[in-house]
This record gives structure tokens, C-alpha cells and sequence, in this order.
């Protein structure tokens, strides 16, 4: 019995090793000595071995430190606040090959920010008290002298009180937050930046509720080094910058920029900062995040920045929400990656406002500027720019919004492609107004003006002015465009082209109007290779030199009409042979073609057609419904296609 004992002993062992290696025999370096995950408490209910990476996809989930070495964890981890840094060195070569930029993006910040940047213990406060030309400081890891306070240790310092040509300096190599809340200051430094952070792992400016704070820096900086050009902002960061809370900042900044941060830059405020700047605004050189915050800038460049075009996953701007307005020389909002906008309110005037225009080839002064894509979910946007308003060299994507644009050159361009889910817009003075090379709108309301073509299908680098309105498009091959439109309500009153595709056209539904050229070189419609209708109205009224209707592939009938002038805001009149009324329409400008399309047309019939008279119903940009028409002359009919 003792003997049979020994052996199933023996025989438990041998499978307790076979198990080991069949769930280790895989590690590598020093994991190969530690096989199985003691972080990981789910890791001893599981038969199946090849169940840990959704082990610890679970400790990503609910909060827990993970240390795995599993390749798949890295998305997670980017995902959460808890601190990762721990996993194995394969884990980076993956990213490196996976990884899509925002990926890269989103760790960028989360590894930023912390909720425990917000919360702090008073009691571990350090007290510092500005006196004019010298500061009182009450607490460890902090020194003064003369007018300059330097922070050596990683913590949280309070200051109050003014300081006269000084400045706070931030030098640590600890590895935990500094925090400096300003609660009440007035700081002025005529020779370098009054607030400036050399080495800090991370740095959160707090306003303390219901503050005020100044920050004033000279014309000129002297630096020890003359070959120096840092600090170059007075608030400016080596690293990580956040700035936070419920109070004011006033930066007057007289030397170059206003807030600077040469890593990322965080503002989660729920007060007001007030920036007037030389140059740009605020810089985030490897990311600016919006979270929340009233921002009220003039500044001679740009008003938002980022600006690193050398890393992968950086020079890109996010905005979450808050209040936005900027007045400035050149771009208001200036990406060299990707711009997000969420949400939020815009006041944006660039280089004069649209009543100026951009003479100089290098010179930029657009709303909103991305060198690669564009998004914006919702928000409002009131823009007057001497450039673009909205821009991007890549993509724009809108999928909702109010928009007020006015611009010197076009209101929207993208390079490659724009998509419009659905957008309440309105250009009121542009020389293109939406322009790309490849255009989808699927819902909302457009009203534009512009002074040469509406809706313009063209791509390339935006090269607006080449001929003046109606003249050539030369930055795209012709031919290679499309304009799709879904859905929406457009009036467009153009000089140019009402709708110019350098391609194809193909409409499914919505309204278009059309208050077109009246010189001959234009038309309301314009394509090169076809312009298909299966559903909405057009009625697109201009001059009849190059007129252009749907093609003869239409699934939906269609008209286009000839006929002598008839005067801006003459009524326009179709009706079946029944009486039926199928288009009331006072184009704003003289017309002498009618490009028209409706489901309630039928091909092979015959309709009446009559110019002036009235119509009882209401009128919206020149289209009448829910009335009675009368008074008008008839002009002739005309059959279907």
C-alpha cells in the first residue's frame, strides 16, 4: 500500500513538471525563471494555458499593475490611467510595427496626464509669499535669491503676492509632479521668462479658484549662452505642461510666445486665460489638448500651435470643449499633424479677416490648419479669415457642427477629400467655397456665396486666384473628381461656377438652388465626365453660354432650359399639364438657363413654363412651396428627358 503510495506521489510530480514546462517553456530572459504571472489571480483558475492574454486584458480593465511581457497589452495599457512601464522590452517592438498613429497619440497623453495631477494634500503644501523684489517661502524644496525662486523637488507650492523682475524657475530631476498654484500673483521679468520649468518630470499650473494672475516678460531676453534662444515664452516647459483650475491668467508676452511647452501641453481649465503674444499664442510642440477652458487670444502668429513634424504620433492638436477665440496674423489653430475638435465654441479671425487676402506665398493665415487630416464631431465656428477657414492638406471629415465662414480664399479645402455628414453652414463671402478633390455630403444645410465656383471639385495644393473667378483649376488632373451629394439643403449664389467638378457628379437626394453666373464663360452646373440624378431637386439658374444639365443616364428625369434674360428675383414657374406645380423659383440674379430636376417629373411628359407672377407660399433663397402661383406669362413648354 506504502508502495503504491510512492508512485502516484511520483506520477503527481512528473505532471505537476509537465504542466510547468507546457506553460513556461515559452518564456525568455528573466521571465523563464518565473513561469507563471504571480500578478495575474485569474492565472490558476484557467485550463487552458494560451488564456493569458485575456487574463490580463482583465487587469487592464479593472485597474491592476500589470507586469506581463504579452504583446497584446500595450493597446490596452494606453487605454488607462495606471502606470505601465513595467512590461517587457518585446512589448515596444510590436508597437512599433502595429501601432497606428492616434494609437501613439493616445498613449502620448495618457501617459501625460493623471487624475492624481489634480489632487493634492494640503497639509504637504509649500507656502511661498512674493514681496516685490524677494519671496518668503515656508516649507522644504524651494529657495530664493534675490528675485528668483527656483524649485529643486518634486511637490506642490503655493504662491501669492507680487514679484517684481523675477521669475519662478523649475530645476528637478525628481520624478514626480511639480504643482505651482498661482493664487493670486503678479509676476513681471524683463529679461527671461517669469515662469519657466529646465527639468521636471511633469509640471501642473494650477489657478486657484476665483484668482487673478498676471504674467508679463520684457521685449528682450539675456541668456547666459548667446547661443541660446530658450526659454522663448513667459510660461514656457522643457517637458510636460498642464495647466488646470478654475481661475484667471493674464500673459502678456512681448518677446516671442505666450504658454510654451517643448514636450505636451494640457489645458483643463475652467476660468479664463488671456494671451496677448508677439508671436504665437500657445505651443504644444509635441501635442496641444483642449479639454476645457475660456481661451481669449491675440497674438501676431498663430494662435494654437503644434509644431513637431520629425516624431511619428506628434504635432497634433485636440480639443475637447471650451471656448475658443483668437485673433491673429496667421493661422488661428495650426497643426503639423492631425487636428480633433469635439466640441467647443470658435471665434477665429485671422490676418485681417476676410476682407484681406494672403499676397505672399509663404504666408498663412487660415482658421483652421491641418497638414493632415481634419475632424471636427460638433462645436460652433465663427471664422473670418484672409486665407482659408477651414484647411487641410490631407482630409477634412464634419460630422456636425454650425459654421459662420467668411473668407479672402475658400471656406473649406481640403487637398485629398472632405466628407460632411451633417453641418448647419453658411459662407458668406469666399472665392471658392467648399473645395476638394474629392467631395461627400450626406445631410445638413449649406448656404454659400462665393466669387468663383460653390462647390468645386479639384485637389492638389490650394493655389486659389490661378485666373481670377472662372479661371482654370490646375492643380488636379481633370477628369479624376467626384462630388457625391446625399442629402441637404444647398443654395448656392456663385460668380463662377454654381457647381464645378473636375470629374463626375452624382446626386441622390436633397435640394440644390442655384443663383448662378451671368457671364457666359460660367455655368451653374459644370463637369467634366458625367452628372447623374437619382433623386432631389436641382434647380441651378444661370447664364446659358456653357449651360449643363444631368446626364442622359439619369435615373431621374430632368430639363435644361434656354431662354432669353429674365431680370434677379423674376419667378420662374413649372407646372404639368394638370396644373400640378413642380418648381416656383426667383433666382437672385439674372438667368437665362435652367438646369432642373425633379422626382415629380416624368420623362416623355410635357410642362408649361412661365417667368414673373407671384406665389403665396414662403419663400426660402428663392424657392416657393406651400402656395399658390399666379399672374406669371407663359413662355413655351417643354418635354422631360
Amino acid at each position: 500500500m506504502r508502495k503504491h503510495r510512492w508512485i502516484f506521489f511520483f506520477v503527481c510530480i512528473c505532471m505537476f513538471l509537465l504542466l510547468l514546462t507546457a506553460c513556461g517553456g515559452g518564456s525568455s530572459g528573466d521571465d523563464s525563471t518565473n513561469p507563471v504571472d504571480t500578478s495575474d489571480e485569474d492565472a490558476g483558475t484557467s485550463d487552458d494555458s494560451t488564456d493569458s492574454d485575456t487574463d490580463d486584458d482583465e487587469d487592464a480593465d479593472t485597474g491592476e499593475d500589470t507586469d506581463s511581457d504579452e504583446s497584446t497589452d500595450d493597446d490596452d495599457d494606453a487605454d488607462t490611467d495606471e502606470d505601465t512601464d513595467d512590461g517587457g522590452g518585446t512589448d515596444d517592438d510590436d508597437d512599433t510595427d502595429t501601432d497606428e498613429d492616434t494609437d501613439d497619440e493616445d498613449t502620448a497623453v495618457t501617459d501625460h496626464e493623471d487624475d492624481d495631477d489634480y489632487t493634492w494634500d494640503d497639509g504637504a503644501v509649500v507656502i511661498v509669499t512674493l514681496n516685490g523684489d524677494t519671496a518668503e517661502i515656508n516649507g522644504s524644496g524651494a529657495a530664493v535669491d534675490g528675485s528668483v525662486v527656483t524649485i529643486s523637488s518634486a511637490g506642490t507650492y503655493q504662491f501669492s503676492g507680487n514679484l517684481s523682475d523675477g521669475m519662478i524657475k523649475v530645476d528637478t530631476a525628481d520624478e514626480d509632479t511639480v504643482r505651482l498654484i498661482l493664487s493670486g500673483v503678479d509676476i513681471t521679468c524683463s529679461y527671461q521668462a517669469p515662469i519657466q520649468v529646465l527639468s521636471a518630470e511633469k509640471t501642473v499650473i494650477v489657478l486657484a479658484d476665483g484668482s487673478e494672475n498676471d504674467v508679463t516678460d520684457g521685449a528682450s531676453y539675456t541668456f547666459d549662452d548667446p547661443e541660446d534662444d530658450e526659454p522663448n515664452a513667459a510660461v514656457f516647459s522643457k517637458d510636460d505642461l498642464t495647466l488646470y483650475g478654475n481661475g484667471n491668467l493674464t500673459v502678456m508676452a512681448n518677446y516671442n510666445d505666450g504658454i510654451s511647452s517643448k514636450d505636451g501641453l494640457i489645458i483643463n481649465c475652467g476660468g479664463t486665460v488671456t494671451i496677448d503674444a508677439v508671436d504665437d499664442g500657445i505651443r504644444g510642440k509635441d501635442y496641444l489638448v483642449v479639454k476645457d477652458g475660456n481661451l481669449v487670444i491675440n497674438a501676431d502668429g498663430d494662435g494654437l500651435k503644434s509644431d513637431n513634424e520629425e516624431d511619428d504620433g506628434t504635432g497634433y492638436i485636440k480639443i475637447e470643449g471650451g471656448t475658443v477665440d483668437v485673433t491673429t496674423g496667421a493661422d488661428a489653430i495650426q497643426a503639423a499633424s492631425d487636428i480633433w475638435i469635439a466640441d467647443g465654441t470658435f471665434d477665429l479671425t485671422t490676418g485681417g479677416g476676410s476682407s484681406d487676402t494672403v499676397s505672399d506665398s509663404d504666408s498663412s493665415a487660415k482658421g483652421l490648419k491641418a497638414t493632415g487630416s481634419l475632424s471636427i464631431t460638433s462645436g460652433n465656428f465663427t471664422i473670418s479669415s484672409a486665407d482659408d477657414c477651414i484647411h487641410s492638406n490631407d482630409t477634412i471629415d464634419i460630422e456636425g457642427g454650425t459654421f459662420l465662414l467668411s473668407s479672402g480664399d475658400d471656406g473649406i479645402h481640403a487637398d485629398v477629400e472632405i466628407g460632411i455628414d451633417y453641418a448647419d453652414l453658411e459662407i458668406t463671402t469666399s472665392y471658392e467655397g467648399i473645395e476638394s478633390a474629392l467631395i461627400t455630403i450626406n445631410d445638413g444645410e449649406f448656404i454659400i456665396v462665393s466669387s468663383d465656383d460653390g462647390l468645386n471639385v479639384a485637389g492638389g495644393n490650394d493655389d486659389s486666384g490661378n485666373g481670377g473667378p472662372g479661371g482654370p483649376d490646375d492643380f488636379m488632373p481633370s477628369d479624376s473628381g467626384a462630388l457625391y451629394i446625399n442629402g441637404g439643403f444647398f443654395a448656392i449664389t456663385s460668380v463662377g461656377d454654381g457647381i464645378d467638378a473636375n470629374g463626375s457628379i452624382e446626386m441622390t437626394g436633397g435640394t440644390v438652388l442655384v443663383h448662378g453666373p451671368t457671364e457666359s464663360g460660367n455655368s451653374a452646373i459644370d463637369y467634366d465626365r458625367s452628372f447623374t440624378i437619382s433623386g432631389g431637386l436641382l434647380a441651378a439658374a444661370g447664364s446659358s453660354g456653357m449651360a449643363m444639365g444631368p446626364s442622359s443616364d439619369s435615373d431621374q428625369s430632368y430639363a435644361l432650359l434656354t431662354f432669353s434674360t429674365q431680370q434677379a428675383d423674376t419667378l420662374i414657374h413649372v407646372e404639368s399639364e394638370s396644373g400640378a406645380s413642380l418648381l416656383t423659383f426667383a433666382p437672385s440674379k439674372a438667368y437665362q438657363s435652367l438646369a432642373f430636376s425633379s422626382p415629380d417629373l416624368t420623362r416623355g411628359q410635357t410642362y408649361s413654363l412661365y417667368f414673373g407672377g407671384a406665389s403665396t407660399g414662403a419663400q426660402t433663397y428663392g424657392l416657393c412651396t406651400d402656395g399658390t402661383y399666379s399672374g406669371g406669362s407663359q413662355s413655351g413648354s417643354f418635354t422631360a428627358n
